[in-house]
């Protein structure tokens, strides 16, 4: 008979997230979906301060892209300020090459959340 495997734990330590004190500290990035009447799918990609709570971008489409989120990235950018640090999980989009390029040539540090985490 087999023998079932013991509970999965998390491996080495999480730092906990700080709070951020001021405007363009932190952004948060997330998609969410809908669907039309005929059932086509459509995606809105969006933005969070998360001292102000303010929406600084919000996309919608029935495709968004790495390259196309790093575009509506410096778009934001241009009309607020940098922020510090950048939140999100760890979607196909939020991890292809086209942003860890552009997070590293606009020096912006990028977080990923544990899956399944606020």
């Amino acid at each position: 008979m087999r023998r079932c495997g013991g509970r999965k734990r998390a491996l080495g330590t999480r730092a906990p997230m700080t709070i951020p004190q001021g405007r363009n500290q932190r952004w948060s990035l997330d998609f969410v979906w809908d669907a039309f009447a005929c059932g086509r799918r459509f995606r809105i990609f969006a933005v969070v301060d998360d001292f102000t709570r303010e929406c600084v971008r919000l996309i919608a489409d029935t495709s968004i892209s790495g390259l196309r989120v790093s575009r509506e990235l410096d778009w934001a950018i241009a009309e607020r300020s940098r922020p510090a640090l950048i939140v999100s999980d760890n979607g196909t989009e939020l991890t292809s090459m086209a942003i860890l390029r552009w997070s590293k040539e606009r020096d912006v540090e990028w977080r990923y959340i544990a899956p399944g985490k606020p």
